[in-house]
């Protein structure tokens, strides 16, 4: 499997990362299988989050064996230094190890920096001097965030959304990393399951030497795809460029990336699907969202009080309740066309 340098932190990582949100979702025996077998062919870099529930544990589970052989990135949402270092200690736990490889502030409001009034950063800093975590990352879905990150000199590594989707004012930041040596880690490459041709995602992120894509993997098949992708590397063709292109033209700007940051909503609207519900219609098979539940979660929109919460939260400044309402009548329409 290709390697590449990861930032200046001087870890030599495999190119095809492992997102770990998924592995929550099945069970520790699965989740060890498909861990072991990632790391057997070749994949050595696993990111994960004090927020994912078990994955973290699922992680220590399946590989502290070989724990000097790869790379952990985990990430902690905490707002006082007093919480940073529980999330650290209990990831160390839970990871069954005695150091993270890169420890990152999770999609922060503003970015933590030494002498911050918060003493986020300076918490950082000292469970580095102590060994308990040897670099600094960020993560994060605000492009002038991710600038401000990439240019401070603060952080080795960003994490940050990048698709073939992606605007070109995005897709600068790849060499604004190469630039000044810090480590890209590649997010929502497939959208958050909007994009369905993974050899297309795979080839258009390739094209990027200091870009380690962290796929989300669910399922065995799945592994098994990326897995043959680092084999034979598919390379950009025209037949690719139509599909991203016909992804761009349909999905364009404004399209909900399910981050879920906009969550949770008073009016109980889980709006990370039933933001983007009639692409997740054409894109996705159908009777996973054409049933009575998603039926009375698209009616909830109508309790939406436009309060405006949601929207302050987007990292993507979309106008949620706006979107919402356009998703809701297309629901519906295919709701007519479709169930009898």
């Amino acid at each position: 499997m290709e390697q590449t340098i990861f930032g200046s932190t001087n870890l030599t990582v495999s190119r095809t990362g492992f997102g770990c949100i998924p592995i929550q979702r099945i069970s520790f025996d699965e989740s060890t299988a498909l861990l072991q077998k990632a790391y057997e062919n070749g994949i050595t870099l696993y990111d994960t989050a004090t927020s994912y529930t078990n994955s973290e544990e699922r992680i220590g589970i399946a590989l502290s064996h070989v724990r000097s052989k790869i790379v952990i990135c985990t990430k902690s949402s905490a707002s006082t230094p007093d919480k940073l270092t529980a999330n650290i200690d209990n990831s160390l736990k839970m990871l069954k190890t005695d150091y993270i490889d890169v420890f990152q502030f999770h999609n922060p409001k503003k970015m933590p920096q030494p002498g911050g009034t918060d003493g986020l950063y300076d918490c950082l800093l000292k469970a580095k001097e102590q060994g308990k975590i040897r670099h600094i990352g960020i993560s994060s879905h605000n492009r002038q965030t991710a600038y401000q990150a990439i240019t401070s000199g603060l952080y080795q590594t960003l994490q940050y959304p990048l698709s073939y989707l992606s605007s070109n004012e995005e897709i600068e930041l790849v060499a604004l990393c190469n630039q000044h040596n810090v480590g890209f880690l590649a997010m929502k490459a497939m959208c958050g399951g909007l994009l369905k041709n993974a050899k297309a995602a795979f080839a258009f992120l390739r094209q990027f030497q200091n870009v380690v894509p962290i796929w989300g993997v669910q399922f065995m098949n799945e592994l098994n795809e990326f897995i043959e992708y680092e084999q034979t590397p598919p390379a950009m063709d025209n037949n690719m460029l139509a599909q991203i292109n016909a992804d761009k033209a349909e999905l364009a700007d404004n399209f909900c990336r399910s981050c879920g940051y906009c969550m949770p909503c008073p009016a109980g609207i889980p709006i990370p699907n039933a933001a983007r519900i009639t692409f997740l219609l054409g894109r996705t098979a159908k009777e996973k969202f054409l049933t009575e539940e998603w039926k009375s979660n698209m009616q909830r929109i109508n309790d939406c009080t436009a309060c405006g919460t949601c929207i302050t939260r987007c990292p993507y400044n979309i106008n949620i309740p706006e979107q919402l309402k356009r998703q809701q009548k297309g629901f519906f329409e295919i709701w007519k066309n479709e169930v009898k």
